[in-house]
C-alpha cells in the first residue's frame, strides 16, 4: 500500500511502515487542492491538523483505505462519510492521555496556590505571603465533563488526593472506581473544580456559556484541555469578572486557527481580559504534546493500521 504523510510527526511511523511493506510518501508543503489532485494513488493518508479532510477530498481519493489521524480527535475529517465510503478511520486518544491528564492536575495545583502570580511578584523583589496563601485541593469535588480516555486519565490522577470526582457525559454506564457518573443537577450542585475532556462535535461547541456557568450552585475553577470551540471566551470572562469562576486554565482557545500550529491573527478583547488575569492560566494546546506522546501517539496509530490491514 502506498501511504502520504502530510504532517511531520515521530519517525516510528515511517520506519514501521516500511518494515510492513507499505510504501511511504512525504509531502508537507502542497496547499490541499495540490493534494486532492494526487490523492488518488494512495491507499492511507497520515494527517495530525494541516487541513480538513472533507467530502470533496474523499471524493477525489478513490482508492483510499485508512485514514491515521495522529492525535486524539476525528474533528478535521468528515467522519460520516469516511465510513459510507468504508475508510478505516484511526485517531490516537490512547496515546496522549497520559500527558493531558498530567498537564490538567499541573494546571489545576498552579491556579489554586497562585504560583503565576507568586512567581512574578518574587522576580520583582516583592515577598507577599498572605496575598498568595493557596486553598488545599483535598474536600474538594472535582467534576469532569466528558469520561472517555482524556477524562479518565485525570481521575486517575486525582486518586492520591482526599476528593470527590464525579463524572457527567452523555453515554450511559462510563463511571468507573475513579469517578462517580451523575446527572447534570447532581454535577453542578457539587462541582468546586470543572474540567472539559470532551471532543468537538455539535454538541459541545459553545457548551460552557453564561447559561452553564450560571447554573452552577458553587463558584469553581474551571480547566479546559479539550477544544476551544467548546467555551464561549466572552462569558467565560463574565463570570471571572463576577467571581462564579474562581480560575482558569486553557491549554486550548476558541480562536484558534484548525491547524493549531499557529496563533490566531485577532486579538478578541475577552482574549485581551484572559492576558491580563492574574487567575488565569494560558498554555499553547500543548497538554498532550510531550516527548513521549510523540512517540506513543505515533506507535498506536502504526497498531492500529497493522491489527486491520496485515
Amino acid at each position: 500500500m502506498k501511504i502520504l504523510h502530510l504532517d511531520t510527526n515521530h519517525p516510528l511511523l515511517l520506519e514501521q511502515f516500511a518494515q510492513l511493506g507499505f510504501e511511504n510518501h512525504e509531502d508537507y508543503v502542497s496547499s490541499k487542492e495540490e493534494v486532492e489532485r494526487k490523492i488518488h494513488e494512495y491507499d492511507g493518508v497520515i494527517i495530525r491538523s494541516r487541513f480538513t479532510l472533507d467530502q470533496q477530498f474523499l471524493d477525489k481519493a478513490s482508492n483510499l483505505k485508512f485514514i491515521g489521524r495522529v492525535g486524539a480527535g476525528l474533528e478535521n475529517i468528515d467522519v460520516e462519510h469516511a465510513k459510507h465510503k468504508g475508510i478505516f478511520l484511526a485517531s490516537a486518544p490512547e496515546g496522549n492521555r497520559n500527558a493531558v491528564g498530567e498537564h490538567t492536575l499541573g494546571m489545576l495545583l498552579y491556579l489554586m496556590n497562585h504560583m503565576g502570580k507568586a512567581n512574578r511578584e518574587v522576580k520583582k523583589g516583592k515577598w507577599d505571603r498572605e496575598g498568595n496563601r493557596g486553598v488545599e485541593l483535598d474536600g474538594k469535588t472535582v467534576g469532569i465533563v466528558g469520561y472517555g480516555n482524556m477524562g479518565k486519565a485525570f481521575a486517575k490522577k486525582l486518586r492520591g488526593f482526599d476528593v470527590e470526582v464525579i463524572c457527567y457525559d452523555i453515554v450511559g454506564g462510563v463511571g468507573d472506581e475513579n469517578a462517580r457518573q451523575v446527572g447534570i443537577m447532581e454535577f453542578q450542585q457539587k462541582s468546586d473544580v470543572v474540567s472539559l475532556h470532551v471532543p468537538q462535535t455539535e454538541l459541545t461547541v459553545d457548551m460552557v456559556n453564561s447559561e452553564f456557568i450560571d447554573a452552577f450552585h458553587k463558584s469553581f475553577w474551571l480547566l479546559n484541555t479539550a477544544r476551544g470551540k467548546c467555551v464561549v471566551t466572552k462569558d467565560l470572562v463574565i463570570g471571572l469578572k463576577s467571581g462564579k469562576v474562581l480560575g482558569a486554565g486553557l491549554d486550548v482557545l476558541e480562536y484558534e486557527k484548525k491547524s493549531f500550529e499557529n496563533m490566531f491573527v485577532q486579538k478578541p478583547k475577552a482574549f485581551k481580559y484572559l492576558r491580563k488575569a492574574k487567575n488565569v492560566l494560558l498554555t499553547p494546546h500543548v497538554a498532550g504534546w510531550t516527548v513521549e506522546s510523540k512517540e506513543k501517539l505515533a506507535q498506536t496509530i502504526v497498531d492500529k493500521v497493522k491489527e486491520k490491514f496485515c
